[in-house]
């Protein structure tokens, strides 16, 4: 049995990733900040579950304070964690136009702070999750690691340059095993309502209009929570210094992905268009090669069933699902 660090503990994939680590037998000492970047009662509803399990630990800690983390009464310096899993981050491509500020402190600053307390408990394994938002405005596809991702479009994506390039420091300075995980676009039960697929679905079974940016012909790779999870965790095996995809697998335009929608919740959407924004990726398509020879990982659950899945989840959860803010 294992001691691991998560930040972002009730955030949509560290709090899938906490609760696997703990059905495996393993501890969890979790941090959140449980900001208001999107409807903070989706935050809640996912860590009153993990403080029901017995091995999970949680402080409200913002990891961009360093005080709180290697202040005086500091709860965690004192402890011996198998790894730090950092995927505590200010997501969100479009809002990272409006306040690049608070995705600098977060993702870039509280990274360097995670790294910094790995060197200080001699934790030797650190895992950051990146984003396929790295790579810019037309890689090739499907895409490799090895594509450039020298020319973000957002600060969010900026921000998690930053932050892989402190890890690489930290790699080279002191010797941390570092595995660098960039996600493509997830979905799945209680998952981040500012997300295409939360929104449709709730959008669609509330009979309310479905907003587009752009016609529609933008596509997504998606790929369901749990396998991302699980590469997550597989990922946590030493690797050296590595960046490795994880997702993106499934590729489907936001039109057709909005008829799938339909045919799984059994209603008619009302779409409405309008102008594209700036700050998006026309398409994402990963190579997770990589991630196969390397981690043994490949996606279990199709676009279609974990579709499914998100919907019964919705509709057993409505009476409080379908008033969270998209």
């Amino acid at each position: 049995m294992a001691n691991y660090l998560v930040t972002g503990a009730a955030g949509f994939i560290g709090s899938r990733v906490t609760e696997f680590l703990i059905h495996d037998g393993h501890t969890v000492v979790g941090l959140d900040n449980l900001n208001d970047a999107y409807d903070v009662r989706m935050k809640e509803y996912r860590l009153r579950k993990l403080q029901a399990m017995p091995g999970f630990t949680f402080h409200k800690t913002d990891i961009s304070e360093r005080a709180a983390i290697f202040g005086t009464g500091s709860a965690l310096i004192g402890q011996r964690y198998e790894a730090v899993i950092n995927l505590a981050a200010r997501a969100g491509v479009r809002s990272s136009v409006e306040n690049p500020w608070v995705f600098v402190e977060s993702n870039v600053t509280g990274t360097l702070n995670m790294l910094e307390l790995c060197r200080q408990t001699r934790t030797k394994k650190f895992l950051l999750a990146s984003t396929s938002s790295i790579y810019g405005e037309n890689p090739s596809y499907p895409t490799l690691e090895t594509a450039d991702s020298s020319m973000p479009l957002q600060s969010y994506a900026a921000s998690k340059k930053g932050a892989e390039a402190l890890c690489h420091a930290y790699h080279y300075l002191y010797g941390l095993d570092i595995s660098i995980a960039r996600y493509f676009t997830v979905f799945g039960p209680a998952g981040r309502p500012d997300l295409a697929l939360f929104r449709f679905v709730q959008w669609i079974s509330e009979g309310r209009p479905v907003q587009v940016y752009g016609d529609g012909r933008q596509s997504r790779g998606f790929t369901y929570l749990d396998d991302i999870a699980r590469g997550t965790i597989l990922a946590l095996k030493p690797v050296g210094y590595e960046i490795i995809n994880l997702g993106g697998h499934e590729v489907i335009t936001i039109n057709a992905l909005i008829k799938l929608v339909e045919e799984v919740v059994g209603k008619k959407a009302v779409v409405e268009y309008g102008p594209p924004n700036q700050a998006d990726m026309l398409t994402s398509w990963a190579d997770v090669n990589k991630a196969k020879q390397l981690l043994g990982w490949e996606p279990q659950v199709d676009l279609r069933e974990g579709v499914k899945r998100l919907v019964e989840w919705y509709n057993a959860e409505r009476a409080w699902a379908r008033e969270i803010l998209t």
